[in-house]
């Protein structure tokens, strides 16, 4: 009711300036989960360089769902356990579970001992992901609660209304969904069991890497793969490749079409399991120098 109230005062109260500083926070905030959370600090996609390392924790720390040490945790324990009743995001039981029942349930004592094996050494040497985690409330309430709902009091004059249904609970609601997404939208994008050309019965939809959320859980550390059902396209892919074209992101990760193809032969010659020979040909693989410059 609070965000319904805040869209009302979207649509037909609030000042320009609020308008636009909301799609600013939300979109910064998105952003920050996308390129940040889950591409570089998930799945290590890309490397990135300290200035934009501390620019995206800012981002993160917008989006108001906990510390990137956390997330990137829960994360990396639904891509170990996806599709399986001990994923607490398993898309198998539609999306309702996986967007939002999931969320209102603590893990399983089963869930909980697995968590620990979740191997984490990487955040844990990561000064930037440590400091957010240390100060991670401090930083919520300036960056995320205070900062945002005083702007359009203090340099537009709008109104503690506006500032606190649209700015608060409004932009709150809507890059909170955004950010369940990463983890539900393979139940919106991708395929169901019986569908053509199922994932479990047929791989021939990654040569395209069509059918994304698929190709995704198989080959994670592909920068180019888009949060929203889409691949090689997207802001987020996008601001990846100016990054690197500014020389703050480097070592960007992905799989070219003659690997996959390679995969692919592999797995049927050998029997062979295709994410393994998915990661042995990306082994393999010499990419051109300023790949990212170029679409797939």
């Amino acid at each position: 009711m609070l965000s319904l109230y805040g869209t009302y005062l979207l649509l037909f109260e609030v000042k320009m300036m609020t308008l636009l500083f909301f799609m600013l926070l939300t979109s910064v905030a998105l952003l920050g989960m996308t390129t940040g959370a889950h591409r570089l600090w998930a799945h290590q996609t890309y490397q990135a360089s300290t200035g934009l390392k501390i620019m995206l924790m800012l981002f993160q720390t917008l989006a108001g769902v906990g510390s990137i040490y956390d997330w990137v945790k829960y994360h990396r324990f639904h891509h170990a356990h996806f599709a399986t009743d001990v994923d607490p995001y398993d898309y198998n039981q539609g999306f309702i579970h996986s967007h939002l029942i999931t969320r209102l349930r603590k893990l399983s004592p089963h869930q909980e001992k697995l968590m620990q094996s979740i191997d984490m050494s990487d955040l844990e040497k990561d000064t930037v992901v440590m400091f957010q985690k240390k100060l991670y409330w401090l930083l919520y309430a300036i960056i995320f609660v205070l900062l945002p709902l005083n702007a359009p009091l203090e340099y537009w004059d709008d109104t503690i209304l506006c500032s606190a249904f649209v700015i608060g609970f409004l932009r709150y609601l809507v890059v909170l969904h955004g950010s369940w997404l990463i983890e539900s939208a393979i139940s919106v994008w991708g395929l169901k069991p019986g569908e053509k050309s199922p994932p479990d019965t047929n791989a021939v939809f990654i040569l395209t890497k069509t059918f994304w959320p698929h190709y995704h859980y198989l080959v994670p550390y592909d920068y180019k793969s888009g949060e929203y059902g889409t691949y090689d396209g997207g802001c987020s892919t996008a601001f990846i490749r100016v990054w690197a074209a500014l020389g703050l992101a480097t070592k960007l990760r992905t799989v070219e079409t003659a690997s996959i193809q390679k995969a692919l032969a592999d797995a049927a010659r050998t029997k062979k399991d295709l994410k393994t020979c998915i990661d042995a040909a990306v082994n393999n693989q010499q990419l051109p120098e300023e790949h990212y410059l170029k679409r797939a």
